[in-house]
Formats: structure tokens, C-alpha cells, sequence
């Protein structure tokens, strides 16, 4: 009789589960959780620093007379995210001042002996664009001619500055940058010139590497 009882369990066993509810349901795992992405570090601030070569320009409207000079542009600014940054810029003329004489009766110097700089600090609103970005240069600086042979005089005008630009970002740290800024837009210069409009501004193109 004990040989008979196992089988017959089984299969009152079989039977019941076969009334209770047909076919067991298999045990599902449970889904994968998809990784969790590591945070973006493009809003973190950084610092960064910059070479342009510049085109400097200052005329005066009255007379016609310029001075213009290429130069180097030094840049060092913090970035505290993909929307402002705070720049400063030095820039100094390379070679010759060129000294045009408009409709004075002063005769043109190619190679004048002065030095042509700008030395200004800029708040940078960025608008970025994919790889591209758009900025604006608002700020307060000094537009200068220094070691003017003529007295061994320096002229200088200190006031605010604007410009506007554009980027393109290579890799992360990587970028080139063009852009114009004015830097003086007044009557006379340095209590020189007192009836004329006077203006100087500059153009760059350059290169910067974000830290």
C-alpha cells in the first residue's frame, strides 16, 4: 500500500492546482533600472585665457586725421556659467602706428613712435548656440597713445566700453573668438581736440583655452 500512497499524493496534488486556477503564472524578474546619467559640468564656472590680434583705429571726425596699429590682445576672464562671465583684456600695439593727416596740413607718418593700448574690464553675456555662441562686451576702460614724442606726453580717455561677438568651440577647452569693441566715443581727447568727435575702437580675432 505504501508504494501506491506517493504517486496517488501527486496526483490529488496535480488535480487540486489544475481547479484552483489552470496554469501557474511564471515569476517575472523584476525590470533593469536604467543608469543614472552623471551630472553636466557645462554650468560650472571655470577661468580661462585668450590671444587675439587685434586692428586698432582712433579719428577724429573733424579733420579726418587716424592713427591705426595692429596689435596683440591678452585675455583672462572666469566664466560662472553658459550664460556670464566676467573678462578683462590688455591690448598693445605691434610695430608701427600709422599716423594719416586728414585735411591738416601735418604730413603722414607711417611709422609714428607712439604706443597704441586699451586696457579694460567687461561683463560677458553669452547666448550659446549648439558649438556657436553670441556675446556682448559691457564694461569700463582706458584707450591710451603713450611716449607722444612731441612733449614726451601721454593721452588717455577712461570711460565705457562696448562690443559685440562671436565664438566657436572646438572641444570643451578649445575656442575661437571674433569680435568688435568701441572703445571712446566722445568730443576731444585728453582736453586735445576740444571741437571734434572723437572715436577709437578695434577689432580681434583669437583664440582661447578654458581651464
Amino acid at each position: 500500500m505504501n508504494k501506491h500512497f506517493l504517486p496517488l499524493v501527486s496526483l490529488l496534488a496535480l488535480g487540486t492546482l489544475s481547479f484552483a486556477g489552470g496554469n501557474i503564472a511564471p515569476i517575472e524578474e523584476p525590470a533593469a533600472q536604467a543608469p543614472v546619467a552623471a551630472p553636466s559640468l557645462i554650468d560650472e564656472g571655470s577661468f580661462y585665457l585668450g590671444l587675439g590680434f587685434s586692428g586698432l583705429k582712433l579719428s577724429n571726425d573733424l579733420t579726418n586725421e587716424a592713427f591705426k596699429a595692429n596689435g596683440l590682445m591678452l585675455q583672462a576672464g572666469y566664466q560662472y556659467n553658459r550664460y556670464i562671465a566676467l573678462e578683462g583684456r590688455y591690448t598693445l600695439s605691434v610695430g608701427a602706428v600709422d599716423y594719416t593727416h586728414g585735411n591738416t596740413i601735418n604730413p603722414d607718418y607711417p611709422d609714428y613712435p607712439t604706443d597704441f593700448t586699451n586696457l579694460a574690464i567687461y561683463l560677458k553675456p553669452i547666448y550659446p548656440i549648439g558649438s556657436f555662441s553670441l556675446y556682448a562686451l559691457l564694461g569700463y576702460g582706458e584707450v591710451a597713445l603713450t611716449n607722444i614724442p612731441i612733449g614726451d606726453v601721454d593721452r588717455a580717455e577712461a570711460r565705457f566700453q562696448w562690443g559685440i561677438g562671436a565664438s566657436y568651440s572646438f572641444t570643451e577647452t578649445i575656442s575661437l573668438f571674433a569680435d568688435y569693441v568701441q572703445m571712446y566715443k566722445g568730443t576731444g581727447f585728453d582736453y586735445r581736440a576740444m571741437d571734434a568727435d572723437i572715436k577709437a575702437d578695434v577689432w580681434t580675432l583669437g583664440v582661447s583655452y578654458r581651464f
